[in-house]
């Protein structure tokens, strides 16, 4: 029971991502009806259920519009986690600074990438131009803001079924398997 399953609103749109044991009680409740189900059952007492994939649910919740916050699972996220110098995937990273706060650079999606330990040691507190690094892609603040958080929505578009209710954007279609 350690699956999770997308949470739809009436309308289709996309709520929440939930552990299985939540979605059971929302179909027991008649909060929610199933929309896709997995392979695997889940047996009970008395019955067999099809375990949940995707649920919707039966009444609109209405929620106000959320905003990406900036922090360092999101970079991770935006970065594919793929350092930013080498291109390799790691997975000891961290976050690095384009201009380095010292030299007036912010805590900014723009100035924010993710990087490997041994590129960092490599920039230290200097600026690009000092060190001869070049960056593989510019960095910028994602232009979705998606109900879910960033990681689980990331991770949500490599479900085959939850694709069909997850808005696809262009920078996050292409992204590969994550680095387990």
């Amino acid at each position: 029971m350690r699956q999770d399953v997308l949470v739809l609103n009436n309308d289709y749109e996309p709520l929440n991502i939930c552990n299985m044991r939540r979605a059971i009680v929302l179909i027991f409740l008649g909060k929610a009806d199933v929309l896709h189900a997995n392979a695997s059952a889940i047996r009970g007492a008395s019955e067999r259920l099809a375990s949940p994939s995707v649920v919707r649910l039966r009444h609109h919740v209405k929620r106000p519009l959320p905003s990406l916050r900036l922090s360092r699972r999101s970079i991770f996220a935006r970065d594919n986690y793929t350092c930013q110098y080498c291109g390799q995937r790691f997975r000891d990273l961290t976050l690095d600074h384009i201009v380095p706060r010292r030299l007036g650079g912010g805590t900014t999606w723009e100035n924010l990438v993710c990087c490997c330990r041994k590129c960092n040691s490599k920039k230290a507190d200097k600026t690009l131009e000092q060190v001869g690094m070049v960056l593989s892609k510019k960095p910028r603040r994602p232009r979705y803001v998606p109900f879910i958080s960033l990681t689980k929505y990331i991770e949500g578009t490599r479900n085959d079924v939850w694709r069909d209710y997850l808005p696809l954007f262009g920078d996050i279609a292409s992204i590969p398997e994550r680095l387990d």
